[in-house]
């Protein structure tokens, strides 16, 4: 019996076939392979990229560079995207990645702490921010992402719902990861800064628009 992700993807725009293929080497070849975004959320980031038309966007946690590229399809010409990964082991695979894709030339990588690299951005100089980098960082990576976005501009977050942990009764005590996404969760939920939903999306997706 077909599931409900199965018609949805039968009924959206195709995934490309070099993100297909990538998807593919990404469970083949990398540790948590699970991680990658996949076609839905793909085609989802790709079309809120159109509908924000950003300029400059950032994105913490490459990993393997799937939504790099799926955000990269849909930044309009001159349009570049920052990414992010500490991991450096990943350096290889990435690179390899964005020269497969004709998208690949609109992302600029870099190896290195998520937190550091937007320490050293400048005020507001970026129309949107992709958060999915290290659980236990997001609020964090919140507040700097208030200072590196324009008014008006968005911030977007995966893994917002965690794997329903953060209903359990002890989700804020229960690994700092969890903990983690709870004070993030909490913090957007009351800051009065910006307009937000959660996406019950494959693991949530959180989207937050600074007013």
């Amino acid at each position: 019996m077909m599931s409900i992700e199965d018609y949805i993807e039968e009924h959206i725009d195709s995934e490309p076939a070099e993100l297909s293929r990538l998807d593919r080497a990404t469970n083949l070849r990398l540790i948590n392979g699970r991680m990658c975004s996949g076609h839905l959320q793909g085609r989802l980031l790709k079309m809120l990229t159109r509908m924000i038309k950003p300029a400059r966007v950032l994105e913490l946690g490459t990993f393997s560079s799937y939504s790099s590229l799926c955000i990269a399809e849909g930044l309009d010409a001159g349009a570049m995207l920052d990414t992010v990964e500490v991991d450096d082991e990943l350096e290889d695979f990435i690179r390899d990645a964005l020269k497969s894709s004709p998208a690949g030339d609109k992302v600029i990588p870099h190896i290195g702490d998520a937190l550091e690299y937007m320490r050293s951005a400048a005020d507001a100089s970026y129309d949107m921010l992709f958060i999915d980098a290290d659980k236990r960082l997001y609020p964090q990576y919140y507040e700097e992402g208030m200072r590196i976005v324009r008014r008006g501009g968005y911030i977007i977050a995966d893994n917002t719902l965690w794997y329903g942990h953060v209903i359990e009764p002890d989700a804020k005590h229960r690994d700092a990861q969890t903990e983690g996404i709870c004070r993030f969760n909490d913090l957007v939920a009351t800051d009065n800064r910006v307009e937000k939903v959660i996406l019950p999306l494959r693991d949530g997706l959180t989207i937050i628009r600074i007013k």
